[in-house]
């Protein structure tokens, strides 16, 4: 039953550009909504590129020592 009346108001909404903006804005915000509740507690938010700390990990061709 939800689904059925969650089509009918997409529906209602899109056929005005005000509605657009209203079905672009609510789908936004599940969005971020879900992606906050899929990600787990311990983890970071935002990870950094690289393994900086690691004095093994391989730097590239770029990185000290050339001959």
């Amino acid at each position: 039953m939800k689904r059925i009346l969650q089509l009918v108001v997409t529906r209602w909404l899109a056929r005005t550009p005000l509605g657009l903006v209203v079905l672009g804005l609510a789908w936004l915000f599940m969005r971020k909504r879900r992606a906050r509740r899929q990600q787990p507690e311990g983890t970071p938010a935002l990870r950094e590129p690289g393994r900086r700390d690691n004095p093994y990990a391989w730097r590239g061709p770029a990185a000290g020592n050339r001959r």
